[in-house]
């Protein structure tokens, strides 16, 4: 179950954030990206821009809210 806190979270640019992926929602989410951390770029519609690091190269990901977690 989701809970709607989760869901409506919210970043500013800047952030750091955790990815840890939702398994109720979007199955085909990419498992490459799971447990990576990244900074917040902005925004596009609902979801949040993420710059993160795979391998050594430098990429962005459009990821919705639900799937981010925020690190201190």
């Amino acid at each position: 179950m989701l809970s709607l806190s989760k869901y409506f979270q919210e970043f500013k640019e800047g952030d750091r954030v955790a990815v840890i992926r939702e398994h109720s929602l979007h199955p085909a989410f990419p498992k490459r990206i799971q447990g990576l951390t990244g900074t917040i770029m902005g925004m596009r519609g609902h979801a949040y821009l993420v710059k993160l690091f795979t391998g050594s190269l430098e990429k962005m990901f459009i990821i919705r809210p639900v799937h981010l977690k925020k690190l201190n």
